[in-house]
């Protein structure tokens, strides 16, 4: 699993940076950027943070994603788990955050 960053997405907010347990992401002339993106958690911080939809999630094939890829967006409480699949296609997942840690 592994990020990638936009650059033409990417505002230069650096709200990526701050989360990143792993300090992964630095800044490249004004931008986000990962020098060693195998080297990612996978903990999709960055991806959650991101407002611009600049930093896509790969999912691993170990893991069924097979080249998918995943962002993230919020409207209120509802965060919206956006994939596009490797043939294309795109599945979202609704969470409503006041729900999102109950078991």
């Amino acid at each position: 699993m592994s990020i990638r960053i936009e650059r033409e997405k990417c505002v230069g907010c650096m709200a990526c940076k701050d989360v990143c347990p792993g300090s992964l992401i630095q800044e490249k002339d004004g931008k986000a950027y990962i020098k060693y993106p195998k080297d990612c958690w996978g903990c999709a911080s960055c991806v959650k943070e991101c407002q611009f939809l600049a930093i896509h999630f790969y999912l691993g094939a170990d893991i069924g994603g097979d080249g998918s890829s995943l962002t993230i967006t919020q409207e209120g409480e509802i965060i919206h788990w956006n994939f596009v699949k490797s043939d294309g296609s795109r599945n979202t997942i609704d969470v409503n955050r006041k729900n999102s840690n109950q078991y």
